[in-house]
């Protein structure tokens, strides 16, 4: 069976001040094309939809569009929610979407209900598990610690415990939106830290045959069973680097996996130049760049008047302007945003501690911290998922 393995469409984002629907609709595009054009058996996007749990109606729209092409392929399509996306808007009209044969699994208690499908050499089981936000799953799996490991290792007990019962030589393929050890991440996800904790071993999907993650935005391969498709467009500065693509994965009888990348539309690369503003104004090399989306970063000692209008005479695309003087790092006009740069919300809460009393949190008040950020964060998700 031929698989198409996507994920983080983030319908309805934006890039800085560009609104990127037209880019989006051109991956629509693409992808109907790559699904027809090379003879895909079965679609899976694993989940962030859109960007937010009440996206704009374009981009409601533009998915819409994107369920009704895909329909009319006659290619079967499994989707599943992320941690942008609300699982409960998302999932209206499931029971009747799937007789088209786009199958959404956006509800927690499914997981080891699996979208079959058939090839010539028998069934292969699609296995959708939503994003699952401890805080709220954690009765219905039953864990005694709300974290991801803990839901996730459940969520996947159900999984082998449906797998078990199917015939011999049963394939399966899980969908699952996290984030994984050992994969690398960007500016561009949002935080699901609980407990201190963000990642899971990949460990957790032993016992399938393929995992496609989504979550993190880089396209990567954790192990030959287990990889990130990442998102189809960049949406920071940080996936300057990135290959934007797709996996397309042929799973065989025994269930051996081969997977090809499929390259992406790039609306317009990006470009991250630093140095002061007359030399990235002469710099020859830099030429390369003058029709890129930049972000600039201006080292100059003392900051130059109307930047941004003067860049954007050489580079007309400039989005994003960052100050960040070559001074000592003790020097104090350092800004307080550097000193901060790379420090999670519980290392500083922590340093703060520490600079008011003179000792840092001992480990029963750094339990209490974290506490308060997971708790904090999951009502925020609650609150997201409500509006």
């Amino acid at each position: 069976m031929r698989l198409l393995h996507t994920s983080d469409w983030h319908l309805g984002r934006a890039f800085h001040r560009v609104n990127m629907l037209g880019a989006q609709a051109e991956f629509i595009g693409h992808l109907v094309t790559t699904v027809r054009e090379h003879a895909v058996d079965a679609l899976v996007v694993s989940g962030d939809v859109y960007d937010r749990a009440v996206p704009p109606l374009a981009a409601v729209e533009l998915f819409d569009d994107a369920l009704h092409r895909l329909a009319d392929l006659g290619v079967p399509t499994v989707m599943i929610s992320g941690n942008h996306d609300s699982a409960r808007r998302l999932g209206v009209g499931a029971g009747l979407i799937d007789r088209a044969g786009i199958h959404l699994r956006t509800e927690p208690s499914a997981v080891a209900t699996p979208v079959v499908l058939p090839d010539a050499h028998g069934d292969v089981a699609f296995y959708g598990l939503p994003y699952l936000e401890p805080a709220l799953v954690r009765d219905e799996f039953t864990v005694e610690k709300a974290g991801h490991e803990a839901v996730l290792a459940a969520a996947m007990d159900r999984v082998r415990a449906d797998l078990a019962t199917r015939a011999r030589g049963t394939r399966s393929v899980v969908l699952a939106h996290a984030f994984v050890t050992g994969g690398q991440a960007s500016d561009s996800e949002r935080d699901i830290t609980v407990g201190g904790v963000a990642a899971v071993p990949a460990g957790v999907f032993d016992g399938v045959d393929y995992v496609a993650l989504g979550h993190l935005h880089g396209c990567q391969t954790i192990t030959e069973r287990v990889r990130y498709s990442g998102s189809p467009l960049a949406y920071s500065f940080s996936e300057a680097d990135h290959r934007k693509s797709m996996w397309l994965v042929d799973l065989d009888a025994d269930g051996r996996v081969t997977a090809e990348p499929v390259d992406c539309p790039v609306p317009r690369p990006l470009a991250r130049v630093r140095g002061t503003l007359d030399d990235l104004l002469a710099d020859p090399s830099l030429a390369r760049h003058e029709d890129a989306w930049v972000e600039a970063t201006l080292t100059d000692p003392v900051r130059p008047a109307d930047p941004m209008a003067r860049l954007a005479e050489r580079f007309p695309h400039t989005l994003s302007l960052v100050f960040a003087p070559e001074r000592a790092q003790d020097d104090p006009q350092v800004s307080y945003a550097r000193r901060l740069a790379g420090r999670s919300d519980q290392q500083i809460a922590q340093d703060f501690v520490a600079h008011v009393r003179g000792a840092g949190p001992d480990p029963r008040e750094t339990a209490v911290l974290r506490e308060a950020f997971d708790a904090a964060r999951a009502d925020a998700t609650v609150r997201e998922v409500a509006r």
